[in-house]
């Protein structure tokens, strides 16, 4: 029994709750419904606020509430983790009411969200390149804003990610052994991300496919490729004299070394 009275308080309580909710969703009291769902956004609960805020979008859209209607709806789907629809009515925001309090944070929140939707390297990665743009949007609008050190670092973050999917997009063909494909993605690679932290391994798969297209090549195309290779051993050897690979890259260029001078003799020869 002395449990059976709590657990009876709990549930009138949560259908009292539930009673009242109903009521204000019915209401057609739209003031009153907005204060609601503010307080409810304020007590976390997202989807309750997030209800009661859809509705009021069609309600106030084009009077001087709506940027109010606009922020909390979109601050209620983050959330939710609806980062997608978020992300619209923090646009919608800045673009109706470009004055608005809340401007400058939906400035930012617009990039937020488009980073938090931001997906694995190895998948497509417009979305990360529009999250770069809002935030450097953000940081170009508002440059002394608190805000600005990290949309700087989510900013660095996204970039790495776009180094690291130019480096796996250009080692896949390498990996698969289509080298005259592999020596294009390497060398757009490297002339897109000339500091990328992968530079050692890029510049030494443009080597061994530069080496191995050379290798499988026609006689008419072999001697420009050869010579290719070896002014790209020159510049992986200038660039990273230690690297671990630094016996492969002498071998490629002592065969492509002995391959040209083969020729070279016997040019003169004959």
């Amino acid at each position: 029994m002395r449990f059976f009275i709590p657990v009876l308080i709990v549930l009138t309580v949560i259908f009292s709750s539930c009673g009242n909710y109903n009521k204000i969703v019915k209401s057609t009291d739209y003031e009153y419904k907005y204060k609601k769902a503010v307080e409810y956004y304020e007590e976390g609960e997202y989807v309750r606020s997030g209800t009661l805020l859809k509705e009021l979008v069609s309600i106030y859209r084009g009077t001087s509430r709506a940027d109010k209607i606009y922020y909390y709806y979109a601050k209620s789907m983050i959330g939710q983790k609806d980062y997608l629809m978020a992300g619209h009515y923090f646009r919608s925001l800045v673009k109706e009411f470009p004055m608005s309090e809340h401007a400058e944070e939906a400035y930012f929140m617009d990039g937020y969200c488009s980073y938090l939707m931001s997906p694995k390297a190895r998948l497509d990665q417009t979305t990360t390149i529009e999250a770069i743009d809002a935030l450097q949007l953000y940081v170009n609008l508002y440059p002394f804003n608190e805000r600005v050190d990290e949309a700087n670092r989510l900013i660095d973050e996204l970039n790495d990610k776009l180094v690291y999917k130019s480096f796996l997009n250009a080692k896949l063909y390498y990996d698969f052994g289509n080298y005259k494909a592999s020596v294009i993605a390497l060398n757009n690679s490297l002339n897109l991300h000339p500091d990328s932290k992968y530079r050692e391994e890029l510049m030494f798969m443009l080597l061994e496919s530069k080496y191995m297209l050379a290798m499988a090549s026609v006689l008419d195309k072999r001697q420009e490729r050869l010579s290719s290779t070896v002014d790209e051993y020159f510049s992986f050897i200038d660039e990273f004299p230690e690297s671990r690979h630094i016996k492969d890259a002498e071998r490629f260029y002592k065969t492509t070394s002995q391959l040209i001078n083969y020729k070279e003799e016997e040019t003169i020869i004959n």
